[in-house]
């Protein structure tokens, strides 16, 4: 199969599809935002898309504007997209032959936008998914080319449901590719009713409130802001960020307070009380709970 396909891609998120699109030969041109300071040093770096780019000896672009690649995109065939991060403006949409097609991490129209895995696990949804959709105008409004659904484990992690889920869209779009190219996959527009905006994740959304979370809210927000941007309270005037937790067998503690059970942390909330399993004090490595908890005297208030 001959054609010339441009990818615009930021996260490792975006990365299967890259590798299996190029592994198929198609890919001329890739599309991803500007390197970024990281780190303590604020060294900018390049995205996980430009490193696979660049291994691969596939062009890579970085425009600060997506629409200053216009003229760059006359004579491709097809635009796939993955978590790029920039809206693109609808003069470009009709520059390939085929458009643009987006990858998204859900069920739509459920949770479109920036964050849609994280909202999902957040909301206590049993099942997320991938969908194909033909870039429009909107936001993730888009009509279906291809869908697929998936269960969301009781231990899923953003990351982890991520990682799932970016394998999961790689294939589907090897799947559909040909179809895609020769114009006869039947577009499906998406339902009218049941939409909902995954907004951007914020440092002060991942805040832990166990005086009036319950347990299962409590495992559903930690499971969620992981890995970023980390849940996390002020505990006794220390910042501490909670990786994971689990459920105990002990007698619960009052909401918003530590006990320390034979040396493990327990965390109570509105309704009950949480192992906090994996935590991270503020300028220290993430360590287990009963590590941090060797250094705390008990009981501890969750501020």
């Amino acid at each position: 199969m001959t054609a010339r396909v441009a990818f615009l891609g930021t996260p490792a998120a975006a990365v299967p599809t890259l590798v299996r699109l190029n592994g198929l030969g198609m890919v001329d041109l890739v599309v991803t935002r500007p390197d970024k300071p990281r780190g303590r040093s604020g060294t900018p770096q390049p995205s996980d898309v430009k490193r696979a780019a660049a291994g691969a000896g596939i062009p890579v672009v970085t425009p600060a504007r997506a629409e200053d690649i216009s003229d760059m995109l006359k004579g491709f065939d097809l635009a796939v997209v993955v978590a790029y991060g920039q809206i693109l403006p609808g003069s470009m949409l009709t520059i390939p032959r085929r458009g643009f097609v987006n990858v998204h991490f859900s069920r739509l129209p459920r949770w479109r936008g920036a964050a849609p895995v994280a909202r999902a696990i957040l909301a206590g949804d049993d099942q997320t998914g991938v969908d194909i959709i033909q870039l429009d105008e909107g936001m993730d409004t888009g009509p279906l080319l291809a869908r697929v659904a998936v269960d969301i484990g009781a231990t899923d992690t953003t990351g982890s449901l991520t990682e799932r889920l970016a394998e999961m869209g790689a294939d589907l779009l090897v799947q559909v590719i040909p179809s895609l190219l020769d114009g006869s996959i039947e577009a499906v527009p998406q339902r009218a009713d049941g939409a909902s905006r995954a907004v951007k994740l914020s440092s002060a959304e991942a805040r832990l409130d166990p005086q009036s979370q319950s347990t299962a809210e409590v495992d559903r927000h930690v499971r969620a802001f992981n890995p970023k941007p980390g849940a996390w309270g002020t505990v006794d005037g220390e910042r501490l960020k909670i990786w994971a937790v689990a459920a105990t067998p002990e007698d619960p503690a009052p909401p918003a307070t530590i006990r320390l059970v034979d040396g493990r942390p327990i965390l109570g909330t509105a309704d009950g009380s949480v192992e906090l399993v994996e935590v991270q004090p503020g300028g220290k490595s993430p360590m287990a709970g009963d590590v941090w908890a060797r250094g705390q005297r008990g009981p501890l208030v969750w501020e």
